[in-house]
């Protein structure tokens, strides 16, 4: 384990309830076999991060049941339905008090993101002050990197669905892009025809 991965904890943001896919929550939607936010899981491991915090919310419960989540750091966010906002601010909550010095934050229903393109931002890590951002054809998208310094003034502006976008926003001379258009492709899967992309 390098020092860098040490320092940076991935925070998989997999609450949402799937408003738009019919009331399914999208950590248990099925890739490959096995519930969704597994799949996210590994690939934050399979890129690096050796820590990894999951934010659940919609049918918190069902997805400890089903999905084998060992040796992460569950996170429930009782405020989900609030937005994005809320999971982002109780995942970087939860680092507090850990030696992790950034968090790499993922989305759990972007499947097409693999660990080719999580690497890629992990390494554009240098220290707490670091910002990076994964870019796909210029397109700023996820995965995230947020250094410590950063977290305080993200969790003032996080709300509603926007998450990180209106820090990222203000700091964009800042942030450090990695461009991943060409090993990665940054689909939600937000609809009943966002489906087909599962496997």
């Amino acid at each position: 384990m390098t020092e860098n991965e040490r320092q940076i904890t991935g925070v998989l943001l997999a609450a949402g309830g799937g408003r738009r896919l019919g009331g399914h929550p999208k950590a248990l939607l099925t890739h490959r076999g096995r519930p969704l936010v597994e799949h996210a899981v590994g690939v934050l491991c399979a890129a690096g991060c050796t820590r990894v915090h999951v934010v659940l919310g919609a049918a918190a419960g069902a997805v400890r049941e089903r999905a084998e989540l060992g040796g992460c750091v569950l996170v429930e966010n009782p405020e989900w339905a609030d937005g994005m906002g809320s999971s982002l601010r109780a995942g970087l909550d939860s680092l507090a008090g850990t030696q992790a010095r950034a968090a790499l934050v993922s989305l759990v229903d972007q499947p097409g993101i693999g660990a080719v393109a999580v690497r890629r931002v992990l390494a554009a890590y240098e220290d707490e002050n670091s910002l990076a951002s994964a870019t796909y054809d210029g397109v700023r998208g996820h995965p995230v990197l947020l250094g410590a310094a950063h977290w305080a003034g993200i969790a003032a502006t996080a709300t509603g669905d926007r998450g990180a976008r209106a820090y990222l926003k203000e700091h964009h001379g800042a942030i450090t892009l990695v461009e991943c258009g060409d090993v990665a492709e940054p689909y939600d899967i937000d609809t009943p025809e966002d489906l087909a992309h599962l496997e």
